[in-house]
């Protein structure tokens, strides 16, 4: 297997995510946004691990190569699951981060206490340059969904996501300490452990 792998995503901040979490393993590793011939896949999936496989697939095929797809969000169970797979579309049309967080804000204004519990997911699947699925990992964080933004650091709701034990949003921890809490570096460490068992790996990995 060779060591070059596509990052399957489109999403800017994700990718520098996903690159810096893997930075480590010594491999060689490639943003959609250098490749002219990439695809745009449509998350039609109505779960994450599906999107995920539908991503890497996809993108695999068209470009004959090793290939991540990552499909994430946040999930609020009194909101039955909302955002959920619509993360990044929650407040479509014109949907972006500062409308989405709103939105949610507005959706959570009477819930309190454990009502405003929720997590971030991760899913995370490798497919090889056929399209096959050979790695699926998933990653969660919970927390809970804070009255105002704090924080100036991460994407999409890292603002007004709190983790309680430490009484810090994601968007106020910084990436070293995010690096090994948040639900895409908990999907990422399944990830690895079974991405060593097929590809040859740098001593620091």
């Amino acid at each position: 297997m060779t060591s070059r792998i596509i990052l399957g995503t489109h999403n800017k901040k994700k990718c520098q995510e996903l690159q810096h979490l893997l930075q480590p393993l010594g491999l060689q590793l490639q943003s959609l946004a250098e490749l002219d011939e990439a695809l745009v896949v449509e998350e039609t999936a109505d779960n994450f691990l599906d999107n995920a496989r539908l991503k890497a697939a996809e993108q695999a095929r068209h470009l004959s190569a090793w290939t991540i797809g990552e499909d994430s969000g946040l999930c609020v169970p009194y909101l039955k699951g909302a955002p959920g797979v619509l993360s990044a579309r929650y407040s479509d049309p014109g949907a972006n981060d500062a409308r989405n967080n709103e939105k949610l804000l507005r959706e959570l204004a009477s819930a309190s206490g454990s009502q405003r519990q929720g997590y971030y997911v991760s899913t995370i699947a490798l497919a090889d340059p056929v399209g096959e699925i050979v790695i699926e990992a998933e990653g969660r964080c919970w927390g809970r969904i804070i009255r105002e933004y704090r924080g100036s650091g991460g994407f999409g709701y890292d603002p007004l996501f709190e983790l309680v034990e430490y009484h810090q949003t994601f968007a106020e921890l910084g990436p070293t300490v995010k690096a090994v809490l948040s639900h895409r570096a908990r999907a990422l460490e399944k990830f690895i452990r079974q991405l060593k068992g097929i590809l040859p790996l740098s001593p620091s990995a």
